[in-house]
């Protein structure tokens, strides 16, 4: 992480260390609420293939993980087979884990199967929305580094697993959840905060799904 000389890094979140692509993604999506299934689940996915690394490591990959994947176009993405598997393992500009390329086509399919019976995913998702006064009242660093999860993220993990989804623990969802503005975690000092809260304030959240 960059020391504090880093420009405007300490009036904001500070773990993206003042990199621009990690400083462009704090300031212009991280926590911004999202209803739109196809970018719940390109995120959901690459969340999934973080899973030991860092998501700036991810982050840079981005770009090519879309085009490897169709830009996540569920359906043509759970109709990948052992070629595109296979095409897949040997593109080096993605993180080319055979569980996790597996993991996404098959967490494909289960969307599919999600949104025939449900409606989408983006209101089966918002359903683990936590309530309000469940929320901390001021967010510091301290505060994060203690809340990897939530009631709510166990509770779409267990819900995801049920449906048949891999690479969907608790950890990973909640940082899904953060990232799509079900919760924001902007520290209470940093700029960004207030502007998400407001487009949280505005959003107008999906039908909630059944999610039994």
């Amino acid at each position: 992480m960059a020391g504090p000389s880093e420009a405007g890094l300490e009036a904001t979140c500070p773990w993206h260390g003042g990199d621009p692509l990690y400083r462009a993604y704090h300031d212009e999506e991280w926590g911004r609420p999202v209803k739109d299934d196809r970018r719940l689940f390109e995120k959901l996915c690459l969340e999934g293939f973080q899973a030991g690394l860092s998501w700036l490591t991810i982050l840079r990959k981005r770009e090519n993980f879309r085009r490897a994947f169709e830009g996540f176009d569920i359906e043509r993405v759970a109709s990948f087979g052992e070629a595109e598997v296979r095409r897949l393992l040997a593109d080096q500009g993605i993180v080319r884990h055979e569980g996790k390329i597996r993991s996404t086509i098959n967490n494909a399919q289960r969307t599919l199967s999600l949104v025939a019976e449900e409606g989408s995913l983006a209101g089966f998702v918002w359903a683990h929305e936590p309530a309000p006064a469940t929320r901390p009242t001021h967010v510091t660093r301290q505060t994060l580094a203690e809340m990897t999860t939530s009631p709510e993220s166990v509770a779409l993990s267990k819900a995801l697993k049920k449906r048949g989804f891999t690479f969907v623990g608790p950890t990973t969802v909640y940082a899904f959840m953060q990232s799509m503005g079900l919760v924001n975690d902007h520290l209470s000092n940093c700029p960004i905060r207030a502007i998400v809260e407001e487009r949280r304030a505005n959003f107008v959240r999906p039908d909630q799904a059944s999610t039994g």
